[in-house]
């Protein structure tokens, strides 16, 4: 998974950055198929907003999360991104698939 960071006003220290990779990380436990995601990560006077694209298996999943502390939207836009993730592999598994064994057929002959 590539995982990219970018900082508005705000210098994207090794701190943030692992951090943002740390919870990252946690995504691909729900799905395998997660292939890069980009975070952006904005201060504006007291409001500290992350904010990330996700591109999974053909499909791009959007999640923003402001609060006041940078760590806390972070942990916030995780949460909203694992939530999108697992409704997203609910969608595209097939539910209606065989088990791959024979079934028995009820008899047609009356007694």
């Amino acid at each position: 998974m590539q995982i990219n960071i970018t900082g508005h006003h705000i210098d994207v220290t090794d701190a943030l950055r692992t951090y943002v990779t740390e919870k990252l990380g946690k995504l691909s436990r729900h799905f395998d198929h997660v292939t890069n995601v980009h975070v952006i990560l904005t201060v504006e006077k007291q409001a500290q907003k992350a904010e990330a694209t996700v591109h999974c298996s053909g499909t791009d999943l959007f999640a923003q999360h402001n609060t006041e502390d940078m760590y806390a939207s972070i942990d916030g836009l995780v949460d909203k991104l694992d939530r999108q993730i697992v409704k997203h592999k609910e969608k595209i598994t097939d539910h209606n698939r065989k088990s791959g064994g024979v079934k028995s057929m009820p008899s047609t002959a009356e007694a």
